[in-house]
């Protein structure tokens, strides 16, 4: 690696230890990852009781490839995103989500100072995010992270994550064509649900993994 890389992984190490000291004293269960395949065995050795494991919809949580080690392990996949599915085979799988033994998903911003802050468009996420599962381990990657404060975290979440989303799952937004949030009233809308998280609910297990990698959109 070049000194300006060692340099640039130092300074996003020191953006990401910061996160993990904040998410701590916020209540969540917090450790910072070197990398993707860390975070990968992380969640293998945390899932090893779990029978069920739901996927919210993440391409973080895709990206690490613990899918297939679960599916090679028996647990039953919870995954609302296979092409095949029905309308209402989809909703059946989101709602068991909501009480599976462990629910993996990313955010789309996190403040240094700890808050988690999502858009979402049915809520599924978000409401198995906050409660319901016995266990929820959330995995973002450095490009997450947000210096400022809330409206830093939203403006990260509608600029830079919401357009590729939108255009990844094809909807007819404005932004799935420009590549740039026009706070539209269309239809197939995906902002819809603005979910801020600054302590850990009282009764849930949240672990928070911050990866020095850049991960997901």
């Amino acid at each position: 690696m070049s000194l300006t890389g060692e340099l640039v992984d130092w300074h996003q190490e020191q953006r990401c230890q910061k996160a993990v000291e904040a998410l701590g004293q916020n209540g969540f269960i917090a450790s910072y990852c070197r990398s993707k395949e860390e975070a990968g065995n992380y969640i293998v050795r945390h899932a090893a009781d779990a029978t069920t494991v739901g996927f919210g919809g993440s391409r973080t949580i895709s990206d690490l490839g613990v899918q297939a080690v679960f599916a090679a392990q028996g647990k039953e996949i919870l995954d609302h995103g296979i092409p095949e599915l029905t309308s209402a085979q989809k909703m059946g799988i989101m709602r068991r989500q909501l009480t599976c033994d462990l629910f993996l998903t990313s955010s789309n911003a996190i403040t240094l100072s700890g808050w988690l802050v999502n858009i979402d468009g049915n809520g599924n996420r978000v409401a198995a995010l906050t409660f319901g599962p016995a266990r929820v381990i959330v995995v973002a990657g450095r490009n997450k992270l947000v210096d400022g404060d809330l409206a830093a975290a939203i403006q990260r979440v509608k600029n830079s994550a919401a357009p590729p989303n939108a255009k990844r799952l094809g909807c007819n937004t404005p932004c799935a064509k420009t590549g740039f949030c026009a706070d539209c009233n269309s239809p197939e809308r995906i902002c819809r649900i603005t979910h801020i998280m600054d302590r850990k609910p009282r009764v849930a297990v949240i672990h928070v993994l911050i990866v020095n990698d850049d991960l997901g959109l």
